[in-house]
């Protein structure tokens, strides 16, 4: 005799690693995919874009749920995941992996975050060509944009890249990948000659293609410049004050978890009345909320 099949559960229901649903079942998601159209136009209108880092399906899932608008897929993974002293030891294929899972987390969720992939250290460097074929990497891993670092002879890789219709994050300021030579993970853009610098590189980035523009331990004063100039590239601050077209913060560090000292540019969501249900999810949520009401990040505490 045949036993009848179980059909109370949906054939995708699995015994672990459920996603939670950022909407009710069978009604459309919350928001249409974010775009670059439209980050663009939150920038025009002052709408401040939230970021949040994320490494694994799950998290990513979370996430998009909450409202964050962009997840960035961060060789931040190799200090937070991986234990490394700095993130110059990740590569290509470890981002790769990340990346791949994260968009698989985007995919079994209402999929609406705009993924970001970090182009780690020595898989741009040696060439505009060999910046294409580590971009293609990620981007056929999920990825809708890849960042990479520093000004000055980076301008000639994202116009590069960008002709070839791969959009591309900037990242000026603290530069992790090249923390060695900075002398440690210092403040940058501080004095006239070093800003005059920065804000040289800004300009020819904006003029290469870059869409996006990471300002991490930038002066908050000149952040809020830069960001005025910069009308069609968008200013992502960590570390950079309240002045900036966005903010972006490390998922762990944000939760309350760091395996070393916290930064001072970083406010735990996890605590505090704004996370109403104590959660993940909340902790998410509270830090879109705060970022949009210009609440956080506060100059006087978070910013030099």
């Amino acid at each position: 005799m045949t036993t009848p099949a179980d059909t109370s559960h949906p054939a995708s229901a699995t015994p672990y690693g459920t996603l939670p649903p950022s909407s009710t079942p069978g009604t459309p998601p919350a928001r249409k995919p974010v775009s670059l159209p439209r980050l663009r136009e939150m920038q025009a209108h002052g709408e401040k874009i939230t970021m949040l880092t994320a490494y694994d399906a799950t998290f990513a899932a979370v996430a998009d749920a909450a409202g964050v608008e962009c997840i960035l897929v961060g060789d931040s993974l190799g200090m937070v995941c991986q234990g490394l002293t700095s993130t110059v030891g990740v590569t290509l294929e470890t981002m790769r992996h990340h990346t791949e899972c994260v968009a698989n987390g985007l995919r079994r969720s209402q999929a609406t975050a705009w993924l970001i992939g970090d182009l780690p250290f020595g898989s741009y460097h040696e060439s505009k060509e060999q910046a294409l074929r580590s971009a293609t990497v990620l981007m056929q891993a999920g990825a809708h944009m890849v960042k990479l670092e520093g000004g000055g002879w980076t301008a000639e890789t994202v116009r590069f890249l960008v002709e070839r219709g791969i959009p591309v994050c900037a990242h000026l300021g603290l530069t992790p990948q090249t923390v060695h030579a900075l002398g440690g993970y210092r403040v940058q853009g501080k004095g006239d000659e070093a800003a005059a610098t920065m804000t040289r590189h800004a300009r020819d980035l904006q003029d290469a293609g870059a869409a996006m523009m990471v300002l991490e331990m930038v002066p908050a004063a000149l952040s809020a410049t830069l960001t005025q100039e910069l009308t069609h590239c968008a200013t992502i601050g960590i570390g950079a004050g309240n002045g900036t077209a966005g903010q972006v913060l490390v998922l762990h560090d944000m939760l309350g978890m760091n395996l070393g000292k916290m930064p001072k540019f970083v406010r735990n969501f996890m605590e505090g009345p704004d996370n109403k249900t104590a959660s993940v999810r909340g902790a998410m949520e509270a830090y879109v909320r705060a970022v949009k009401d210009g609440s956080f990040p506060v100059n006087a505490t978070h910013a030099w």
